[in-house]
């Protein structure tokens, strides 16, 4: 996995610099420049039927947490972090909640979920992209004709996290753990540096969160 150093900063071009600087300092909005564009490949049977599975629409459980203390914890610290871009603060901690579900649902860090979406669509709901991709996760909409149901709207909270975190699964089992790999691979941008590192700065600087605290009982730092 690369990350962003200077030696790799100063080979991107003067944009892509500052971009990346500015993710890592938190204060870059969004810019439609990276949202996604998965690539539609050839699925073989067997894999469909697993991501079939995978996206089937249940509803999700209002808590995926240890203990309700580590939930109060995480949800609380990460509800401030996202106060300025969800204002509202139901729809801020229904939000989260879904988060952190689908993202432990695909196995997969609920804190590199919120970098991703922070890139791909700086929290808006109703985000489409130049190429067509939609919702938080930017998931293109040829998903739902692979491996979803007609009724599946890519713009329903969990049914758009619900798919973004199956597709990012999806492309770390192929790339074998490679983050970086797979992260090329949800932006349709593999073997490029600039996206992976871009959700990393994101991911790090802003929603990063030691998992000590919620057994400790102390107070995380702040983002």
């Amino acid at each position: 996995m690369q990350l962003i150093t200077k030696p790799l900063l100063r080979r991107l071009s003067l944009p892509l610099y500052m971009a990346a600087m500015l993710f890592a300092a938190g204060i870059l909005p969004v810019s439609s420049a990276f949202a996604g564009a998965q690539r539609e490949e050839a699925l073989s049977a067997s894999v469909r039927a697993v991501l079939q599975h995978s996206v089937s629409d249940q509803a999700a459980p209002k808590l995926a947490f240890g203990t309700q203390y580590e939930a109060d914890v995480w949800l609380k610290e990460m509800s401030r972090r996202l106060q300025r871009r969800i204002p509202d603060a139901e729809s801020r901690l229904d939000f989260l909640s879904t988060v952190h579900y689908e993202a432990k649902r695909a196995g997969l860090e609920p804190e590199l979920v919120l970098g991703l979406i922070e890139v791909e669509s700086g929290f808006k709901k109703y985000a489409v992209s130049g190429v067509g991709a939609h919702g938080y996760m930017q998931v293109m909409p040829f998903w739902v004709r692979e491996i979803g149901a007609r009724e599946h709207n890519l713009f329903h909270l969990r049914i758009n996290l619900r798919y973004g975190c199956t597709i990012l699964r999806h492309y770390l089992d192929i790339e074998k753990g490679d983050l970086y790999r797979a992260l090329g691979r949800y932006n349709g941008s593999l073997g490029r540096p600039e996206y992976p590192n871009l959700v990393r700065a994101a991911w790090h600087s802003n929603w990063s969160f030691p998992r000590r605290t919620a057994d400790s009982g102390h107070r995380p730092a702040d983002g």
